[in-house]
């Protein structure tokens, strides 16, 4: 197969690729190049063996073409929340410049560039009314989050995934070519892009529907972490009374000892529990009354908050950091379910897991949108997320830990996942993503890696391999 991690370019190639494209062509061994291939999670470098800084699609189309000429497969980096190979021996494109955002408020929809993040386009889009179907850390990247399927936290039970939503992508396919891939000019290369992550080629473009909502009542509840079990049983419970538009979701969380954090919550083991309700603020908060009254609180956070500050549901953390975790989807979520994250997560577990998160599923998720997608996660009530934070030299006993975790609750797993949740350790195991999309779903999507990419030139990511 073309593109091993001993592919070598000559002076004079790397020269010409200079010559064909109007970003920036490095190396490895410059400072220019660590600062293009650095990463949010600090435990995976990047090492290809050129960097192409795009600016615009034509810059795309020559490195692909590049690429294809001398035999090196290609990477693709936005915001580098997802990385799952260090793409040694290939190409990486970068797509950060790629900056044009532009908002229809008649058509209620959203054009951005390859490089554009959800909090460029929050306020953008809150200026006319509007809000997109973005997830719970606005720093991520569009183009990233929505290949996954993009889970929001606020709006995706009522209107499902963000991918759901996507009127047109702009790609570069393996062959070169710009292709403009809707639902009837292309459908087959349109529904595996959509859910089938990084496989089939480069988006330079993505245009969407946004929707007229610019408030919600929603933010994070804090509790101590020794009432875990009378918070979850609550939660449990409250649960199959709330309508599409409450979410909800639920962290056990091993603070770290920052300045950062206000004191109470400083190197505490606490209870995370997160509400985003598009209902008047009244509403909201009787109907999270009983989950306020089921254990003392720390900190309340929840309140009417604009639509822009979406990210404060979560308060997910934006600077980089070294990090392993893990992922999957429960069928259900039974009291019995409830006791086991007790036992493994709970104030005498032992557990030194920075985070364990669990969401509640359900609603529009569970639906095909009108435009069918290749988003594996529909029909699974949850998605449980571990999240283990240090150096590699602690791989072993954080992975170990993260294994004890996940695999405590194996008995109520499911085979398919959350594409946008899965782990470069997960990533890379065949058999594994073959699972997460299950059978007849990831045989359709290696039908349309083989036509649009035959030689897995787009092979360093949550790889589908061709038919």
């Amino acid at each position: 197969m073309p593109g091993t991690a001993e592919a070598a370019l000559r002076p004079e190639e790397v020269d010409e690729l200079r010559r064909t494209v109007t970003g920036p062509v490095l190396e490895p061994g410059s400072q220019e190049y660590g600062t293009e291939c650095a990463t949010y999670n600090l435990t995976c470098g990047l090492r290809p063996a050129v960097v192409v800084g795009a600016t615009s699609a034509q810059d795309v189309v020559a490195a692909v073409r590049f690429a294809a000429r001398h035999g090196l497969p290609v990477a693709v980096k936005s915001a580098a929340h997802q990385v799952v190979s260090a793409a040694e021996g290939g190409l990486l494109i970068t797509t950060h410049r790629m900056k044009d955002i532009a908002v229809d408020a008649e058509q209620r929809t959203v054009r951005v560039g390859a490089g554009v993040r959800w909090s460029e386009v929050l306020p953008l889009a809150a200026e006319s009314g509007l809000a997109p179907v973005v997830g719970s850390a606005p720093g991520v990247g569009v183009v990233g989050y929505t290949l996954g399927g993009g889970q929001s936290p606020l709006l995706g039970r009522t209107l499902g995934y963000a991918a759901d939503h996507v009127r047109r992508l702009d790609v570069v396919t393996a062959d070169g070519e710009l292709r403009r891939v809707t639902a009837h000019s292309e459908p087959d290369l349109f529904w595996a892009l959509l859910g089938g992550k990084g496989n089939f080629g480069v988006v330079t473009e993505i245009e969407f529907e946004a929707f007229p909502v610019t408030r919600f009542y929603g933010g994070g509840i804090y509790f101590p972490g020794e009432h875990l079990p009378r918070i979850l049983e609550a939660w449990r419970a409250w649960l199959p009374t709330v309508g599409e538009d409450m979410t909800s979701s639920l962290a056990v969380q091993r603070l770290p000892d920052l300045p950062v954090l206000p004191e109470p919550l400083r190197g505490a083991f606490v209870v995370h529990l997160r509400i985003g309700y598009l209902g008047p603020a009244t509403e909201g908060a009787g109907l999270i009354a009983p989950l306020r009254a089921s254990a003392p609180v720390l900190i309340d956070l929840v309140g009417e908050k604009p639509y822009t500050a979406i990210g404060e549901i979560h308060l997910d953390p934006v600077d980089p950091m070294p990090y392993f975790d893990r992922s999957l989807c429960l069928e259900e979520f039974s009291e019995k379910t409830a006791q086991t994250l007790v036992d493994l997560t709970g104030a005498d577990s032992g557990c030194f897991l920075a985070n364990v998160e669990i969401r509640a599923l359900g609603g529009a998720f569970d639906r095909e949108p009108e435009v069918p997608n290749s988003v594996p996660s529909r029909g699974l009530p949850y998605v449980v997320f571990g999240f283990a934070v240090g150096a590699p030299d602690h791989a072993e006993q954080l992975r170990a830990e993260l294994a004890r975790v996940m695999d405590g609750l194996e008995p109520w797993a499911a085979r398919r996942n959350m594409v946008n949740f899965l782990s470069p350790d997960e990533a890379s195991d065949p058999e594994g993503v073959r699972a997460v999309y299950g059978a007849e779903r990831y045989d359709r999507l290696a039908a349309v890696k083989k036509r649009y990419d035959p030689a897995n030139v787009f092979r360093f990511n949550h790889n589908i391999r061709p038919a």
